[in-house]
């Protein structure tokens, strides 16, 4: 897949493109994506995603500061790599081409400088200044400028339209399971390991404090989940992982820490990247009476998670 920071040395043989910002890249995204493949090879081209960075909303809106993403920038690199694309173009977003007439955008663009032969659209498509650019204004474009253009019907999953903002909900709601149902791939979370206050040590189990790199990343609900865990270039882990104020130990619920104990790794891994992959969750955060009866409840944790994994064996 060969990858484009701006339009000027792009080239492609017939471009078969489809625009939009697929956050998450979750299943819908992936059937646009594929037709987009199959259109292309059918009509003797080459598939094209045309998004944009940064995220219009952090520029179209500055002081918004609500708006988290499923994907970083290169998580989207890998998974659009991974369905098979031709070309990613990553176009810089600015608050000057947000103003821009979807229709220029189209014609001096997607048209003038891409030389677009075929454009795919999902089933809700709306972009462009003021979001202009729906499915009839596209096809009156594409009579005008000649060419061709789709749209698909959307991908549902238990009588459920999938959806960015859905796969969002399910992770606030710490429903890991729907949420990776929806994306088709687990939903992970990259970052490096800080020093934090050791005391999982005390209670046999070290944790790995995680700072995200993202810090517009969404990151699910509360709670103590099953995770694989990736740490520099060593092998994949299991573990287990807490999202929370750690009630128990602290007394300050502002601090909200994200800490992993990774089973059969006794290293020092502190400003390591790395990478958890989340499973399941198995329990909301709650205080205990006392550490060793949080000892208990972590021995518990442990167990269960060993067990999630042994059955997936």
């Amino acid at each position: 897949m060969k990858i484009y920071h701006s339009i000027e040395n792009f080239k492609a043989k017939n471009p078969v493109v489809t625009i939009g910002t697929f956050d998450g890249v979750h299943r819908g995204h992936q059937q646009v994506i594929k037709e987009l493949i199959r259109i292309a090879k059918e009509n003797n081209g080459e598939s094209v995603v045309f998004t944009f960075y940064p995220h219009p909303r952090l520029v179209v809106n500055p002081d918004d500061n609500s708006l988290r993403l499923l994907n970083t920038l290169e998580e989207k690199k890998k998974l659009f790599a991974k369905i098979g694309l031709d070309h990613l173009v990553v176009f810089p977003f600015t608050k000057e081409f947000s103003k821009m007439d979807y229709s220029d955008f189209v014609k001096n663009i997607l048209v003038g400088q891409m030389n677009m032969a075929h454009l795919v659209v999902g089933y809700d498509h709306k972009f462009g200044h003021k979001r202009k650019g729906g499915f009839d204004f596209l096809e009156q474009c594409a009579q005008k400028l000649g060419f061709g253009i789709s749209k698909l019907e959307v991908l549902e999953s238990d009588a459920t339209n999938i959806s960015s903002t859905k796969v969002r909900e399910a992770l606030l709601e710490g429903n890991l399971v729907r949420a990776n149902k929806f994306l088709g791939y687990q939903y992970a979370l990259d970052g490096h390991v800080v020093k934090g206050n050791q005391i999982g040590r005390t209670l046999d189990f070290p944790t790995a404090n995680i700072e995200v790199f993202d810090v517009h990343k969404l990151i699910p609900a509360e709670g103590v989940y099953v995770v694989r865990v990736s740490v520099g270039d060593r092998n994949e882990y299991q573990g287990m992982l807490n999202i929370g104020t750690r009630p128990t130990i602290q007394s300050n619920e502002d601090h909200k820490s994200i800490e992993v104990n990774i089973f059969d790794l006794n290293e020092d891994i502190y400003e390591e990247p790395i990478t958890v992959l989340f499973e399941t969750r198995i329990r909301s955060e709650k205080k205990f009476n006392s550490l060793d009866a949080l000892k208990d409840q972590l021995y518990k944790d442990r167990e269960y998670a060993l067990n999630y994994f042994k059955i997936r064996e």
